[in-house]
């Protein structure tokens, strides 16, 4: 998207990079009404899981203590994005809604910490979270274990030729744990529902993929979200191609192009290519691994999810 600057359309792509999988911890049950996880699985990407469904007028989609957004929350960012993007957009609100409810409850723990949520919203957001990781470092030995765990991804290349690469990755995914644990915390005891009806509606849109219907079918699934022209995505295409001839009626084998489905890529979290994703036969994610990742690798993974 171009143009003028954007709100919180901006901060988009920030915000999923550490929000994904982060558990918004509250006891749905207390209100008697039921969550969006009971009622629609796989829908939430974490943040929303245990928001409570509930009745309300058509222009309001969600209430928290102190937070409310109203069905008009993308209408700037619609106008602005082109057909191509729109048609995305348009089948993924309820992710485009959890991202926004996040942005909401980080201006109000931004503001606690002295964070000015006055300043453009994509900067708010990187003050904040160099305000929480800024105390974060990777030891030489941290990045001596990823390198001699991960051969099939460096190679023969010498430790100190690659080490200037590893550091950054680490201290990514150190940053993202401790954010993803702060935001869990901001989550114990707040009161958020969402508009039950517009939910049933976004949830018939945002599960018609590939990747859902792989989750939903009853047998697990390996998904490979990647691109063509990538070395490792496509070092992984002939080990796809074996499983599918390897495991016809026991397991679905689903790729998915994350240049051709930017929205589908967000949603589930993928922040470098290729990443693989096992689900069990209920559809609950139970290993994802970054990079190219070795078949016997892969049937070790299997092996746990039932496929042998």
């Amino acid at each position: 998207m171009t143009g003028k600057p954007m709100t919180w359309g901006l901060a988009l792509l920030l915000i999923s990079a550490f929000f994904y999988s982060t558990p918004w911890v509250r006891d749905a049950g207390a209100e008697g009404l039921p969550s969006v996880e009971e009622s629609y699985p796989g829908l939430a990407t974490g943040f929303l899981k245990s928001a409570t469904l509930a009745e309300m007028d058509k222009e309001t989609l969600l209430q928290g203590d102190g937070v409310e957004i109203q069905a008009s929350f993308a209408e700037k960012d619609f106008g602005q994005a082109p057909p191509e993007i729109r048609k995305g957009l348009e089948k993924n609100m309820f992710f485009l809604l959890e991202q926004k409810a996040i942005l909401e409850f980080i201006k109000q723990d931004a503001e606690t910490m002295g964070i000015s949520v006055k300043q453009p919203e994509q900067e708010m957001v990187r003050a904040y979270v160099n305000q929480l990781t800024k105390d974060l470092t990777v030891t030489e030995a941290e990045m001596r274990t990823f390198y001699d765990g991960n051969k099939e991804m460096v190679g023969d290349t010498p430790f100190e030729q690659v080490k200037g690469s590893i550091e950054p990755f680490l201290l990514q995914q150190k940053k993202q744990e401790v954010v993803e644990a702060h935001i869990a915390n901001l989550g114990k005891g707040a009161h958020v529902r969402l508009n039950r009806d517009w939910v049933k509606k976004q949830a018939q849109l945002a599960l018609d993929n590939p990747v859902d219907q792989a989750r939903m079918s009853g047998k697990p699934s390996m998904i490979e979200f990647g691109s063509t022209g990538c070395v490792p995505c496509d070092m992984m295409q002939p080990i796809l191609e074996n499983l599918r001839k390897k495991f016809p009626d026991k397991l679905n084998v689903v790729f998915v192009h994350v240049g051709e489905d930017k929205m589908l890529g967000a949603r589930f979290g993928i922040r470098v290519i290729p990443v693989q994703v096992f689900y069990d036969a209920k559809g609950k994610e139970i290993f994802r691994h970054q990079g190219f990742y070795a078949e016997k690798e892969v049937l070790k993974q299997l092996k746990k999810i039932g496929v042998e």
